[in-house]
C-alpha cells in the first residue's frame, strides 16, 4: 500500500467570479498534488466553496434568487476555470452538502457537550465583507478590520462561544516550537498581533443570519460562517458522517495551503477545535501572500487583463501557471502586470526552454536525419552538463514539498540555462562540417536531449499540458519520465529518434501586446464633469452606448489627507470591487455614504487623484445653491447590474 498525502486549498468564497488570485493557491496546491503522484503517493487533492453567510443571503435577495440558486453559478464558473487551468482535484467539497452539514452539526454537539461551546451574549465589532467578530484591540484604528481594513459595525446578539481562551497557552506552543505555520513571518505576525496577549472566546453561532447551518439542538441560531468552513477539511474524508470513509486513511493533512490574510483562523482557530476534539493537527500551513497590481491587492487597471481565462488563452494556461508560481516569493506578495507576465514567458519559455527543445531536435533532424547513431565520443566538457542535471531532482523536490514553487522553477532553470550555454560550447553546427565529427556530434545532441528528458519531467506539474508535447518531440516515453529515472543521466536509448514539432512557447511582441490589451480595456472619451454639456455636442445612440454605468455599494469611504474636496470610496461593483476617487467631500461626510447604492461610470479610464487611483466615476446632480448631490439607488438593486 502507497503512503498517502493529503493537500487542501482553503475553499472559497463564492461572492464574484474567479480571478487569477484564486488561482495562485490551487495551482501551487495542483503542483504539489501532481508531484506527490510522480513520487508514488496516494494523494487526496481537495478543494471546494464555503456557500454560507450574511453577504450570500443579502446578494441572493438583491438577486431575488435562494442563497442556493445564487452560488450554484458560482460554484460551476469554479469548476470551470478550475478544469481550464488543468487542476488535479480529487474531491470537491461544498459547504452545503449534506454530509458536510452532518458533520458539523454533529462536531458542534460534541463540542457543546465537552463543555467547550457555552450559551451567552455577543456585543462587539463585526466585518460583514470578511464575516469576522473582532475585539477592540485588533481593530485598526479602533474601527477598520485587521483583514479586508473596511469599517466594521457593532452588532448585539444571543450567541454561542467557544472557548478558546483555553488554548492560548497550547496554541502559542504549537506556533513558536514546532513547524506546523510557514513562513516563520506568520508565526511572528499570529503571536504578536492575536494570541500573546491571550486569546477570547470566540462568538460561533449567529440568530440575524438564517442562511446557514442550523444549530443542532437550537434552530433559532446558524452556525458561524469560519467555523463552518474550517470544518470541510476533515468533513470531506468522512468524520462524523456517513457518506465517505477516507478519515483514517488520509488524515491528519500533510498541507493546509492559504493566503495570508486567512491564515488567523487555520493557524489558532482551527487547531484549537481539533484539540478539543482531540484529533491529531494537520503537519503544515503554509500562508502565501497575494498576487497585486502596482502594490494594491487585486485590481483592473488599464493594460491589465487578470480574467483567468482570458490570459489562458492568449498565452496558454501552462504560461500562466508558470508565471504566477515563478514570481510568487516564499511567503511575499507577487506583482503582476502583462508586461511581467509577456516578459516571463519570453524569457523563460520562449527564449530559454523553447529555444533549447526546438534547436536541439532540429539539429538531431538535421544532422542525422531523427534518429542518433549509437557510437559516442565523450569529453570533459559534458561533465558539468551531466552533474548538474543528475543532481537536480532531490533538490526541487524538497522545495516543492516546503511550497517553495518560485525557488523550485529557478533550479531547474539554472539547468536549462547551462545546456544553452552547452550548445554554444560544442558548437555542433561546426562539428557538423565533418563526418568524422559524426560520434561527437551524436553525444553532444543525447546530452542535450537527457537534459531535456530531466527537465521537462520536473516541470511536468507546473506546466502539464506542454511538457508531454516535449517527451514526444525527444523521443521519450512515458516510462523514460518515471521519477525513478529523473536522477539518472542516459535512460534514452542511445538511436533516440526525435519528431519536430510545433513551437512550444512562441515569441510575443511585448509593444504590439500591449497594445492590443489596452485596446481592449481603453473606455470611450466620455463628458469631463466641468465640461459645459452645451458645448460637448450631439451623439448618437451608438456614441452614447460606450459609456458603460453600473450599479454599485459603498462599503467603504475616507477622506484624503491633504484633499479637502476628495473621497476615496471603495465599491461593491458585483466584480473585484474598484475604487473611486470623488470632489464630493464639502457635501457627504464618510459616514453618510456607506451602504449607499449608486451608479457609476464603469469604462472610464483609470487616472491618479492626490496619489490615489480612481476607477471611475459616480454620478451626481447639480444642485441649485452650487453644490452637488449624489445619485442613489434604492437598496434592492443589485450591484453590478448595467443601466440602461
Amino acid at each position: 500500500m502507497s503512503e498517502t498525502y493529503y493537500i487542501t486549498t482553503p475553499i472559497y468564497y463564492p461572492s464574484g467570479n474567479p480571478h487569477i488570485g484564486h488561482c495562485y493557491t490551487t495551482v501551487a496546491c495542483d503542483v504539489i498534488a501532481r508531484f506527490k503522484r510522480m513520487q508514488g503517493y496516494d494523494v487526496m487533492f481537495l478543494t471546494g466553496t464555503d456557500e454560507h453567510g450574511a453577504k450570500i443571503q443579502q446578494k441572493a435577495e438583491a438577486e431575488s434568487k435562494t442563497p442556493k440558486e445564487y452560488v450554484d453559478g458560482i460554484v460551476e464558473n469554479f469548476k470551470r476555470l478550475w478544469s481550464f487551468m488543468g487542476i488535479s482535484y480529487d474531491r470537491y467539497v461544498r459547504t452545503t452538502d449534506d454530509y458536510h452539514i452532518e458533520t458539523v452539526q454533529n462536531i458542534f454537539r460534541k463540542l457543546y457537550d465537552k463543555g467547550y461551546i457555552y450559551k451567552g451574549s455577543y456585543k462587539g465589532k463585526y466585518c460583514v465583507p470578511c464575516e469576522s467578530f473582532w475585539t477592540e484591540k485588533e481593530l485598526i484604528d479602533g474601527c477598520k478590520c485587521p483583514d479586508c481594513k473596511r469599517p466594521v459595525i457593532d452588532s448585539e446578539e444571543e450567541a454561542y462561544f467557544l472557548r478558546l481562551s483555553d488554548f492560548t497557552d497550547r496554541i502559542i506552543d504549537l506556533l513558536r516550537n514546532s513547524d506546523y505555520l510557514r513562513p516563520e513571518s506568520r508565526v511572528n505576525e499570529m503571536i504578536n498581533n492575536f494570541v500573546k496577549d491571550g486569546l477570547e472566546d470566540l462568538c460561533v453561532s449567529r440568530t440575524s443570519v438564517k442562511w446557514g447551518i442550523p444549530v443542532p439542538f437550537d434552530e433559532n441560531h446558524t452556525v458561524y460562517v469560519w467555523l463552518d468552513a474550517l470544518i470541510n477539511y476533515i468533513s470531506a474524508i468522512g468524520y462524523e458522517n456517513s457518506t465517505y470513509n477516507d478519515f483514517e486513511k488520509y488524515w491528519p493533512a500533510n498541507m493546509h495551503m492559504t493566503a495570508k490574510e486567512i491564515v488567523r483562523f487555520h493557524s489558532i482557530v482551527w487547531p484549537a477545535i481539533l484539540m478539543m476534539l482531540e484529533v491529531p493537527l494537520p503537519k503544515r500551513l503554509y500562508g502565501h501572500g497575494w498576487i497585486t497590481f502596482g502594490g494594491a491587492k487585486m485590481s483592473k487597471s488599464l493594460g491589465n487583463v487578470i480574467d483567468p481565462f482570458v490570459l489562458g488563452e492568449r498565452y496558454g494556461v501552462d504560461a500562466v501557471r508558470y508565471q504566477i508560481l515563478r514570481d510568487m516569493p516564499y511567503g511575499s506578495d507577487s506583482n503582476f502586470s502583462n508586461e511581467i507576465m509577456i516578459g516571463r514567458i519570453n524569457t523563460d519559455l520562449a527564449n530559454d526552454l523553447g529555444n533549447l527543445v526546438s534547436r536541439t531536435v532540429a539539429m538531431a533532424d538535421k544532422y542525422f536525419g531523427g534518429t542518433l547513431i549509437s557510437d559516442r565520443k565523450t569529453d570533459p566538457l559534458d561533465d558539468e552538463l551531466k552533474a548538474m542535471a543528475e543532481a537536480l531532482r532531490d533538490p526541487v523536490a524538497s522545495l516543492v514539498e516546503e511550497a517553495q514553487h518560485s525557488l523550485a522553477l529557478a533550479e531547474i532553470f539554472k539547468v536549462v540555462s547551462r545546456a544553452n550555454k552547452y550548445i554554444d560550447e560544442t558548437t555542433p553546427w561546426i562539428l557538423a562540417k565533418d563526418k568524422a565529427n559524426d560520434p561527437r556530434l551524436a553525444t553532444v545532441l543525447y546530452n542535450l536531449l537527457e537534459t531535456i528528458r530531466i527537465c521537462s519531467a520536473l516541470l511536468f506539474p507546473f506546466m502539464p499540458t506542454t511538457m508531454p508535447k516535449v517527451w514526444e518531440q525527444i523521443g521519450a516515453k512515458e516510462s523514460d519520465v518515471a521519477y525513478d529515472k529523473i536522477a539518472t543521466f542516459g535512460v534514452l536509448p542511445a538511436y533516440v529518434t526525435v519528431h519536430k514539432g510545433e513551437v512550444l512557447f512562441p515569441r510575443i511582441d511585448i509593444d504590439k501586446e500591449i497594445d492590443e490589451l489596452n485596446a481592449m480595456l481603453t473606455p470611450a472619451k466620455t463628458i469631463r464633469e466641468d465640461e459645459d454639456l452645451d458645448k460637448a455636442g450631439i451623439i448618437t445612440i451608438d456614441k452614447f452606448a460606450e459609456t458603460k454605468l453600473r450599479t454599485g455599494e459603498i462599503i467603504a469611504c475616507e477622506k484624503i489627507p491633504k484633499a479637502k474636496k476628495l473621497l476615496k470610496i471603495q465599491v461593491d461593483d458585483g466584480r473585484h470591487g474598484r475604487q473611486i476617487v470623488s470632489g464630493i467631500a464639502q457635501w457627504y461626510a464618510p459616514e453618510d455614504l456607506i451602504g449607499r447604492k449608486i451608479i457609476f461610470v464603469a469604462n472610464l479610464a483609470p487616472a491618479k487623484l492626490c496619489g490615489e487611483e480612481s476607477q471611475g466615476m459616480l454620478l451626481a446632480c447639480d444642485t441649485a445653491d452650487g453644490g452637488a448631490k449624489v445619485v442613489f439607488l434604492d437598496n434592492d438593486i443589485p450591484n453590478g447590474s448595467t443601466v440602461r
